[in-house]
């Protein structure tokens, strides 16, 4: 049958594309749907289809738009998705251009998450200088959480793996429903009046209607109100809510809470025994040291022992009398007269008697001159023990002195060492000032 002129198929979708174009109701609109065959091009576009009971539409969300979503598209979500009508000519297809997307059927509850956060945010809650460490041995953990469910599971059996003796005190609260918030503040209240070391609040993934006691004002403020160091775990690794950005550290996961606020006791024994190691080593050494010094000063004083003097003298009178024997053993030998032989023997009698008094006088003076020696001695180690006392720094410093160093730990003796804007350590008697040069006078 003949109807009259005939078109391309690109003149028809062509055609077909101005018309929708040019459609206002098209151009801006708002889709509500249920997300499927959700695929991540690796350009970071989006491609899926938004369906109902009864129909379904194909979409795309290209990567600059995408970038701005607040939550991870997934399969079976319900979405509201918002953007443009428009045709792809070359197969004839038309589909939803969308700008932005927010989930579905909590477009109320998602408006006033984001209204909060802004609040919050301006107020500061969220500013990095209000966020407390987390202890780095934490022996006594508190759980605000579902008494039942995977999330308590998950925090004892990974804490109690990574840390046997572990004291855990869990509060159950109300997760989800009306009276959830103040159930959940009730429990972080009480834990922090209890003194654990860490707090971890809580729950296993959901909606956001699920997840609403966490984005509830009453339970951002008495997370950033608590003095114990609280860890965040709501919900999967893509959940996000107003207590992850509050509290002091977030975790994607109960589970990885868990392994972020407990130690390892077993990484922790070996360090333990890599630090005694450490020190027996070092006190073997200061040992060794001490040893040596003492030996060295044990060497010093036999030198200087006035005993040593003594004994040299000693000998030195053995061989005087070993001399005075054989004089007289010569002197026998010599004279064959008995007379003289006995003149002989009286005179090497008389004279070594005398020789054995000067001695024994040599070795009285040589005692009385040590007592001496000895007193000069310790009379002058006393004087100079008073002038080094004199010139100790400590004394000066005790008196209000100050030793000033420039930032190379270099004594600073006059202004022409340094310049303004330096910076000097000032050594006290009780401590150490830092401080920088304002000004410099010289007289």
């Amino acid at each position: 049958m003949k109807t009259g002129k005939v078109y391309s198929v690109s003149q028809v979708n062509s055609y077909i594309k101005s018309l929708i174009v040019g459609d206002v109701l098209l151009s801006r609109l708002e889709i509500k749907g249920e997300l499927s065959n959700v695929k991540k091009h690796p350009s970071g576009h989006i491609y899926f289809t938004l369906k109902d009971e009864e129909a379904a539409i194909s979409c795309v969300m290209f990567a600059s738009d995408a970038a701005s979503l607040q939550f991870e598209p997934e399969n079976g979500s319900e979405v509201v998705a918002a953007g443009h009508i428009g045709v792809y000519e070359k197969t004839g297809v038309y589909q939803l251009y969308v700008k932005s997307m927010r989930p579905g059927g909590s477009g109320q509850l998602y408006e006033r998450f984001l209204k909060l956060k802004e609040e919050l945010e301006e107020m500061g809650m969220f500013d990095r200088g209000y966020k407390q460490e987390i202890p780095p041995y934490v022996l006594k953990l508190g759980v605000v959480t579902a008494s039942t469910g995977a999330a308590v599971r998950d925090i004892i059996n990974v804490s109690k793996r990574r840390n046997p003796f572990i004291s855990i005190f869990l509060y159950p609260a109300q997760v989800q429903g009306e009276g959830a918030a103040e159930s959940i503040v009730k429990g972080i209240k009480a834990l922090d009046s209890f003194g654990v070391d860490v707090i971890i609040v809580g729950r296993g993934g959901g909606s956001i209607e699920d997840l609403w006691a966490f984005n509830e004002e009453i339970t951002a403020r008495a997370i950033f109100d608590c003095k114990t160091p609280v860890i965040s775990a709501v919900g999967h690794e893509t959940d996000t809510t107003i207590a992850d950005f509050v509290a002091d550290l977030r975790a994607p996961t109960p589970s990885a809470a868990a392994e972020l606020a407990v130690f390892d006791y077993s990484d922790f024994e070996q360090h333990l025994g890599e630090m005694r190691l450490d020190i027996k080593s070092a006190m073997a050494e200061r040992i060794k040291h001490i040893r040596l010094e003492k030996e060295n000063y044990h060497l010093r004083l036999q030198r200087m022992n006035p005993i040593n003097t003594v004994a040299q003298k000693r000998l030195r009178l053995d061989g005087i009398e070993g001399d005075l024997r054989s004089a007289m053993k010569l002197a026998l030998l010599r004279y064959s007269g008995a007379d003289r032989i006995e003149n002989d023997l009286r005179a090497a009698m008389r004279l070594a008697i005398k020789r054995c008094r000067k001695t024994e006088g040599i070795e009285n003076d040589l005692r009385a001159a040590m007592k001496l020696a000895l007193q000069k001695s310790r009379a002058g180690c006393e004087l100079y023990a008073q002038r080094l006392k004199a010139y100790d720094p400590e004394q000066s410093l005790r008196s209000g002195f100050a030793f000033v160093q420039d930032d190379k730990g270099r004594p600073v003796k006059d202004t022409g060492s340094i310049k303004k804007g330096d910076e000097l350590t000032l050594i006290m008697k009780d401590g150490r000032v830092y401080t920088n040069v304002r000004e410099i006078e010289k007289r």
